[in-house]
């Protein structure tokens, strides 16, 4: 018998997995759920998937193993804390969660931990930059210990205003959008740009001083929003508990094309940007990298799935640089094997909880703070 999995959220970043979802070959059984039901409808029409539900109450109370959500960013923990209690395993859109008090989000990652381990259910955050080609390359290279010693990572979400973001906000919030919603700090969205590297060295951030730039005359970042926030980009600085220090950006007014990436140093090797891509130097020179050389294999009966209907062969992986086929399967693994998801809850706050406290530090003009730390999960 296959996993069966509950879509929750089928209005814009939903879609995008509704198909990997319903095609995986562990997955037997597929159900949608919505809040609007002219949205719900054209999901189920479109990806020919008969079972609904027009509430995570609803769904929570149906026999589905998993729940998958793609909702609001400030509901995600509350949700994700719902749906454990009721007896679902939970994957979830990035981040954690999105509290315009960082201590409330950083509250929230205490109960999701609590809940995780009292339930003994799982949590997994889909984040992105984990399964990017670089990450699972570097990952399989510092494995092998071609990197020595790690020394130092830098890390960056570029993403300007101008490029789409006003489109998501305005959509996020639907009829209740207004300009006084804008602004967020730009380090409580830090896991594109922390988790890639923090995979890599499996180590955690354990202090941090950061800094903001205030924008002149800026229309999205304004001490009058619900956020309170004037910072347009913020530069954090990182000490990790390996021993080495990460530079993290994460900027909303820049001239520059959407960026998510990272660098990584060793003593011995590192992956760096050049001509063209990811370039993997040692003392000796540098090769530049291919995508068939950093990708890690997908199960053949999973590639061959995704690339049924896929509109091209890059298309079966999906967008994020081609990381949404691997979230899907690591979590439909997970679920099947009785394992705990790579991306668990407590690997989650881990590259979440540190974006909280750079934006504290800088409102505080770069005090040095420490990040909190949950742990490991249980054996």
């Amino acid at each position: 018998m296959g996993v069966s999995v509950g879509i929750v959220g089928v209005g814009q970043f939903g879609p995008h997995f509704i198909r990997m979802f319903r095609d995986h070959p562990l997955v037997d059984r597929v159900a949608l759920c919505d809040l609007h039901a002219d949205r719900l409808a054209a999901a189920a029409k479109e990806f020919e998937i008969a079972e609904t539900y027009p509430s995570l109450d609803a769904l929570c109370a149906s026999d589905v193993e998993a729940v998958a959500l793609f909702t609001q960013p400030w509901l995600h923990a509350p949700q994700a804390v719902q749906a454990l209690e009721a007896g679902k395993h939970v994957y979830s859109a990035v981040p954690v969660v999105s509290m315009t008090d960082g201590e409330e989000s950083l509250e929230w990652c205490d109960r999701l931990i609590e809940t995780c381990r009292r339930t003994g259910l799982h949590y997994m955050m889909g984040e992105t930059s984990w399964y990017r080609p670089e990450a699972m390359y570097c990952r399989r290279r510092a494995a092998e210990g071609a990197f020595g010693h790690f020394v130092h990572a830098e890390g960056e979400y570029f993403h300007d205003i101008d490029h789409g973001l006003w489109d998501v906000m305005r959509k996020r919030w639907g009829e209740k959008f207004s300009p006084d919603k804008t602004g967020s700090p730009p380090m409580y969205y830090p896991t594109h740009s922390i988790g890639g590297f923090l995979s890599v060295m499996g180590a955690r951030a354990t202090e941090v001083s950061a800094f903001g730039y205030v924008y002149p005359n800026d229309d999205w970042a304004r001490a009058d929003t619900i956020w309170g926030n004037t910072f347009a980009n913020e530069t954090a600085l990182f000490r990790l508990s390996n021993g080495a220090t990460a530079r993290v950006c994460e900027y909303r007014r820049i001239g520059h094309a959407c960026r998510e990436g990272f660098r990584l140093y060793g003593t011995e090797g590192s992956l760096d940007d050049g001509s063209g891509g990811p370039h993997w130097v040692t003392k000796d020179g540098c090769e530049r990298l291919t995508l068939e050389q950093m990708r890690d294999p997908l199960p053949p009966e999973v590639l061959a799935a995704y690339q049924r209907g896929a509109d091209g062969p890059d298309a079966a992986y999906g967008g994020h640089g081609g990381s949404h086929a691997y979230l899907v399967h690591e979590f439909v693994d997970a679920i099947a094997a009785g394992r705990r998801p790579v991306i668990n809850a407590w690997q989650a706050v881990r590259i979440f909880a540190p974006g909280i406290v750079a934006h504290k530090s800088a409102v505080r003009d770069g005090e040095l703070m420490k990040v909190p730390d949950w742990g490991d999960p249980p054996e």
